[in-house]
């Protein structure tokens, strides 16, 4: 069995603003239609466990956490419009659909992937977004990451070459390095060379020493 995640909220930037580059103004809906098939599209492929995760409310508990977290501010109010659209219509289809409102659609697909890795019968998981936060969930070729629009897939090994660390250290290389996604800019004189080299020594901020 192969299961399918797929980054909701993601989906539905690449669809509008794609719309937007091909067309110069996304026609009404882009968004929403654009999701849907490509959802169709991996059915047809034959996906059969498919769930997707949407940011119902942009806003989570960590904007509790750090005032300069990512909020709704400045997206364009046609695509917080289709959000609940976009809801209905993949559930209409039969899609499992996690609508996050405290959370956020990483927390499920983070979550789901725990879930599914529990069951035997699951060979292999395939989260489809090109985030770097989705990143420490790979795990070998059982979870892999898969950017859709560059047709990219990476596995464990992928991502060692890519960041020069393993999955379990990615959410520290994006506490050290930053991560403009998410509003976070990261800790001064730190680059992506400096924080893979020292978290591929010492796999975790926890364990890099004091006088480091």
């Amino acid at each position: 069995m192969q299961v399918h995640l797929i980054d909701g909220t993601y989906e539905m930037y690449r669809q509008h603003y794609g719309s937007a580059i091909r067309d110069k103004e996304p026609p009404p809906f882009a968004a929403t239609i654009g999701i849907l098939t490509s959802t169709l599209q991996l059915l047809a492929e034959g996906a059969t466990h498919i769930a997707v995760a949407t940011d119902h409310v942009i806003e989570s508990f960590r904007n509790e956490l750090y005032s300069g977290y990512k909020t709704s501010e400045g997206m364009e109010p046609v695509l917080l419009e289709q959000i609940p659209i976009v809801e209905d219509a993949l559930r209409a289809m039969g899609v499992t659909v996690w609508a996050m409102e405290k959370y956020e659609a990483d927390d499920a697909l983070a979550s789901g992937v725990a879930v599914a890795c529990e069951d035997r019968r699951v060979h292999q998981v395939r989260i489809l977004t090109p985030d770097k936060d989705l990143g420490q969930c790979v795990s070998g070729r059982r979870v892999v990451q898969v950017d859709r629009r560059n047709n990219i897939v990476l596995d464990e090994s992928a991502i060692r070459e890519k960041f020069g660390i393993g999955p379990e250290s990615i959410a520290d290389y994006l506490a050290l390095v930053g991560d403009t996604a998410d509003g976070f800019p990261g800790l001064p004189g730190w680059g992506a060379k400096s924080a893979s080299t020292v978290l591929a020594r010492y796999i975790s901020l926890d364990a890099i020493p004091d006088d480091h």
